[in-house]
C-alpha cells in the first residue's frame, strides 16, 4: 500500500460519512464535503494525529459556469489544499456551495489563521461571502470596482474603466469604451535576413 492509500484510508477513519466523495487521482486525494461541515471537517484534519494537515497552503473559489456541457451541479466551490509537515503529505478538500444567488460558507481563519488573505481573495475575485470572517473586503481590485472577475459571466472588458481626470484633479470612473477589434499580424520579410537570398 503506498502512502496516498494509507492517506486515504485515514482520511476515510477520521471523517467518516462527512465525506461525499474520496478519490485519488494522479496520485492526489482529492475529498468532497458538504458546506455546512466544512469548519468541522478542517478542524478533524488539521489535529487529528492520523493527519495532523497543520497547514491551509491554499484556498481558491472555482465558478463551474459552463463546466462541459453535460454539468448541471452547483454553481461555486472552494477548494483548500493542506499540508502536513508532520507526515509529508497533502490532501485536496473540496466544498460545492448552496446558493448560485448568493454564494457564502463559514470562514475557516478560526482554524487555518493563513486562510484570512485567501477567503478576501475569493470573495474579491467571486464574490464568496465567507461568514464569520474578520475583515471581509476587497484585496485584489479598487475599493469602488463593481462585480467579481472571475466569475465566469463577468465580460472580458469589466463595466467600468477609471482614469485621472486632470481638469477635476482626481480619478473618475465611466463606463468602459473599449470598443473590439481585430489584429492582423504582420509578416516582415527582409531579402538577407541571416545571410539568405
Amino acid at each position: 500500500m503506498d502512502k496516498v492509500q494509507v492517506l486515504q484510508q485515514n482520511v476515510s477513519a477520521v471523517l467518516g460519512d462527512k465525506i461525499v466523495l474520496n478519490e485519488i487521482k494522479l496520485n492526489e486525494l482529492t475529498i468532497v464535503v458538504e458546506p455546512e461541515n466544512i469548519v468541522e471537517v478542517l478542524k478533524l484534519l488539521k489535529n487529528d494525529s492520523n493527519t495532523a494537515f497543520e497547514q491551509c497552503v491554499d484556498l481558491c473559489g472555482v465558478d463551474y459556469l459552463q463546466y462541459k456541457n453535460s454539468y448541471t451541479g452547483r454553481r461555486y466551490a472552494v477548494v483548500y489544499h493542506l499540508l502536513s509537515y508532520a507526515k509529508n503529505w497533502r490532501i485536496r478538500v473540496k466544498t460545492f456551495i448552496e446558493n448560485n444567488d448568493f454564494p457564502i460558507i463559514d470562514s475557516v481563519v478560526d482554524v487555518y489563521s493563513g486562510a484570512n488573505w485567501f477567503e478576501r481573495e475569493a470573495f474579491d475575485m467571486y464574490g464568496i461571502i465567507f461568514n464569520g470572517h474578520p475583515d471581509l473586503r476587497r484585496i485584489l481590485t479598487d475599493y469602488g470596482f463593481i462585480g467579481h472577475p472571475f466569475r465566469k459571466d463577468f465580460p472580458l472588458s469589466g463595466y467600468m474603466e477609471m482614469r485621472y481626470d486632470e481638469q477635476q484633479k482626481r480619478v473618475i470612473y465611466q463606463p468602459v469604451t473599449i470598443e473590439p477589434r481585430e489584429i492582423t499580424p504582420r509578416v516582415i520579410r527582409e531579402e538577407n535576413y541571416c545571410g539568405r537570398n
